[in-house]
């Protein structure tokens, strides 16, 4: 535990909906959607963890996720902001604050995939840690990843990839072209057709289905194994987990399996399904998914929300509307016990950050919803 600082604790309802029979009633927070931007914007560029949070809030953000690109040298300026109500904390990304030893983002630096039982223990400790953080500064939710299935050689999602890069940097070429005749007032070329549907590349990624099908049991066995003890630490201390899906197909879970990672903990409100746009985004280019299929099947589970776009090359962590997520799609999901995050990339210009701030906004007016404040 780090040093207190008089944090004030965020409303925590219990995990994928409103109490249920017996439970005692969340606070009147809880039924307002909390709207928070990651620090991942801007961590890296500050020394002062009072600094960076009043940046956030200076951009018109009453609530932040701590993200897993935290240095412990940030968390006494952080604890110091906090209790001085300069902003409060909806969520925390594993590992947060970073490990000893790793001074740059590293959401993956332990896996409880892992077939190495000291990486699997190092996992759990390390978010136990952070779930620790997370209660300190009264977080709701604490986001994390499961790990991935893993090839002694020949990945086949590896030459997957090599092959949708190709196309992806086709895609940016015509891209680019298309904003430079759009400036010279010439007709704009098309990014061609989605590559996922080209009968080789289909192919392709029915092989690595297959394959990454083949292999994963005992990595899936040790993922649920650790999901359910951390589980237990996590309903301990009040703060859900979030399983968030991921946007490599070796990453576990598999898009078809949070139900049953979900299903398997024996303290189902502990835990809920955490939703990137820009990772499911990803997966629809590559096939592997239809993104609102996915949210509609998983929606009973969600709790929360990594927000921002993915452009037909790819390139994720844009701005709500620079890229090609559905965003008007994306916020029939929302509720109002979730939490949305803006997860931009550290180069967004500051006004954009304003404007997507606005345009989450003007979609949670569109659903009747209000952020908390």
């Amino acid at each position: 535990m780090f040093p207190e600082k008089n944090c004030p604790p965020a409303a925590r309802p219990p995990p994928g909906g409103p109490p249920a029979a017996g439970e005692t009633p969340a606070p009147a927070d809880a039924a307002r959607p909390l709207l928070a931007l990651s620090t991942c914007w801007c961590s890296g560029r500050h020394t002062d963890g009072g600094a960076m949070l009043r940046e956030m809030a200076g951009l018109g953000f009453s609530h932040v996720e701590l993200s897993h690109g935290i240095r412990v040298t940030l968390v006494p300026g952080i604890l110091k902001a906090l209790g001085e109500g300069v902003v409060r904390v909806a969520s925390v990304h594993n590992f947060c604050p970073l490990p000893a030893g790793i001074n740059r983002p590293a959401p993956n630096a332990f896996e409880p995939s892992s077939a190495d039982a000291t990486e699997r223990d190092q996992w759990l400790r390390q978010t136990r840690r952070s779930l620790d953080f997370a209660q300190q500064t009264g977080a709701r939710v604490l986001v994390a990843h499961l790990g991935r299935v893993r090839f002694f050689w020949r990945n086949p999602v590896r030459r997957l990839l090599a092959k949708a890069a190709a196309q992806w940097a086709k895609r940016a070429d015509a891209a680019d072209a298309a904003g430079a005749a759009a400036f010279a007032g010439a007709a704009s070329p098309a990014a061609g057709p989605p590559f996922a549907a080209a009968p080789r590349f289909a192919a392709e990624r029915e092989r690595a289905r297959k394959k990454l099908a083949a292999r994963m049991s005992p990595y899936w066995e040790r993922v649920k194994q650790g999901a359910g003890e951390i589980s237990a630490y996590a309903d301990r201390l009040g703060v859900a987990l979030g399983f968030e899906n991921r946007e490599r197909p070796d990453e576990l879970p598999f898009d078809g399996a949070f139900e049953e990672l979900l299903d398997g903990i024996a303290r189902p409100r502990t835990a809920g399904y955490w939703h990137d746009t820009g990772h499911a985004q990803i997966k629809q280019q590559l096939g592997f998914i239809d993104h609102r299929a996915h949210l509609e099947k998983l929606a009973p589970r969600l709790l929360g929300f990594h927000l921002h776009d993915t452009d037909a090359a790819g390139r994720d962590h844009l701005p709500p509307g620079e890229g090609e997520v559905d965003f008007d799609m994306v916020s029939r999901f929302w509720q109002p016990h979730h939490v949305l995050v803006l997860e931009l990339a550290p180069g967004t210009r500051p006004e954009d950050v304003k404007k997507s701030r606005n345009r989450i906004e003007e979609l949670l007016a569109a659903r009747k919803l209000r952020p908390a404040r």
